[in-house]
């Protein structure tokens, strides 16, 4: 029996191994990549290594055993079909006969288009009749505390989201709570709605980035449909990528990600990072 991880040298994906590695023994530990160069420290320390590609389906056969946990990270191609991407390795796991099958989803509360793929995947494991853990991830830190150079240099945080607030956590939190779920107990059919501990507003933010940093940064608050330029025009997003990015911003002034259930740092046993110190992090970079 393995833990076997997708998608794991990606952002997530690389917490997730790390923790399980203070948990359990790195050869219980399967890392799914699509580069097995990119994974050459974790075959290193003993992780199995296991080369398969959303978009191939024949490399997910006979990748899973009879009563693996499998963790399904999901796809970030968000305009690609990522529903199909999810259903090729959710048959692989149930046509192997697999203990538990944990998906990171998108918060019930969000409306926006992105959250579509999530909720079509949910159907597809519920359907399945697997075993599932559904891991509702809200959004994280890191979304906009790697992307502080322009913000540093315009001296504005621009954003569509009005005074909307968001309950955000890092990366390192949400993978916390995954390994929770692949190491322990009573998880099973459980759904789980994962935020921050405390909601933020962007002029908030903006207020801390100028605390931290000594500069005058403020809150550039547009439209929609100015931040949909802006996104395509000068970060160089396709613009059905960005239209769905513009959504989420919606979504943020309606509340919808603003919600604080609480079960992130039930699951980790700790209290969610703040977004100050991933502010303090990044600049520190």
């Amino acid at each position: 029996m393995s833990i076997v991880v997708t998608g794991a040298t990606g952002s997530l994906g690389r917490f997730v191994i790390e923790g399980l590695l203070e948990k359990v023994p790195a050869d219980h530990i399967t890392a799914v990549v699509r580069s097995e160069e990119k994974a050459a420290g974790f075959a290193a320390r003993g992780v199995k290594i296991a080369v398969a590609d959303y978009n191939t389906p024949e490399t997910f056969d006979g990748l899973f055993s009879a009563g693996d946990k499998v963790l399904l990270i999901s796809g970030n191609e968000i305009d690609k079909g990522r529903v199909g991407q999810h259903k090729v390795v959710l048959g692989a796991a149930k046509a192997a006969g697999v203990a538990l099958f944990a998906y990171t989803s998108a918060p019930g509360s969000l409306s926006a288009a992105l959250a579509d793929d999530h909720r079509n995947t949910e159907t597809a494991i519920l359907d399945s009749g697997v075993p599932y853990v559904l891991l509702r991830n809200g959004w994280y830190n890191e979304n906009y505390t790697e992307h502080l150079a322009p913000v540093l240099q315009a001296n504005a945080v621009t954003q569509a989201a009005g005074e909307g607030r968001v309950a955000t956590a890092a990366r390192a939190d949400y993978a916390a709570a995954a390994v929770a779920v692949l190491t322990g107990e009573g998880h099973g059919n459980a759904t789980y709605e994962l935020s921050g501990d405390t909601a933020w507003s962007f002029a908030e933010y903006a207020a801390e980035l100028a605390r931290q940093t000594g500069k005058e940064i403020g809150y550039n608050a547009v439209s929609v449909e100015t931040y949909t330029d802006i996104l395509t025009d000068h970060a160089g997003f396709p613009a059905p990528v960005a239209a769905i990015l513009g959504g989420v911003e919606t979504s943020i002034e309606k509340g919808e990600l603003a919600v604080t259930s609480g079960d992130l740092s039930r699951l980790t046993g700790r209290p969610t990072t703040p977004i100050a110190d991933s502010i303090s992090a990044a600049l520190k970079g």
